[in-house]
């Protein structure tokens, strides 16, 4: 008998690894923090943070500094904020300012979180994006200039608006 193990990295992909059922158990591994982030709740202060490209290649996984800071994007339905109902904010993942509330998250059935408002305009900054054949509008945190996702006009009342952000940009509480 054979049983698979998979574990989710902090990038959101899976390891898997296969052991005898007979076999004597592992020690579980420890779980190393990699870096604690402040939560700042409220309008930001205007107090940019200052972080070299080479600092957050070392504070960042791989799969968060792909999407934070080389603006890409996680596969659809693969986040682990995606489903999430639970009352709460969502912060920047690099900073840990608020950026959006669960009150104003909704399924928009296109695989990421998606929300009719910020928490505040000042703490976020949209951007033209024209990465693709179409223009695009570009969600980044005001303090960290991280990339958060995108913001179309398809949205729920009373906006109008779907702010479609990457999980992995994102932290819970």
């Amino acid at each position: 008998m054979v049983a698979i193990a998979a574990v989710v990295m902090p990038d959101h992909t899976t390891s898997a690894s296969s052991f005898a059922a007979s076999a004597t158990p592992k020690k579980k591994a420890k779980v190393k923090t990699v870096r604690e982030i402040t939560f700042t709740d409220g309008e930001y202060d205007g107090v940019a943070v200052t972080t070299t490209d080479a600092e957050w290649k070392k504070i960042l996984a791989p799969g968060e500094y792909n999407v934070l800071r080389q603006e890409g994007t996680e596969r659809p339905y693969t986040g682990a904020l995606n489903k999430n109902y639970k009352k709460g904010t969502y912060y920047c993942g690099a900073c840990g300012l608020a950026l959006f509330s669960s009150d104003a998250k909704y399924d928009s059935e296109t695989g990421w979180p998606s929300f009719f408002q910020p928490i505040n305009k000042k703490n976020i900054v949209e951007k033209a994006d024209n990465s693709l054949s179409e223009e695009r509008i570009e969600v980044e945190c005001a303090r960290c200039g991280s990339h958060i996702g995108h913001v179309f006009d398809d949205g729920p009342k009373p906006t109008g608006l779907r702010y479609c952000l990457n999980s992995v940009a994102l932290r819970f509480k």
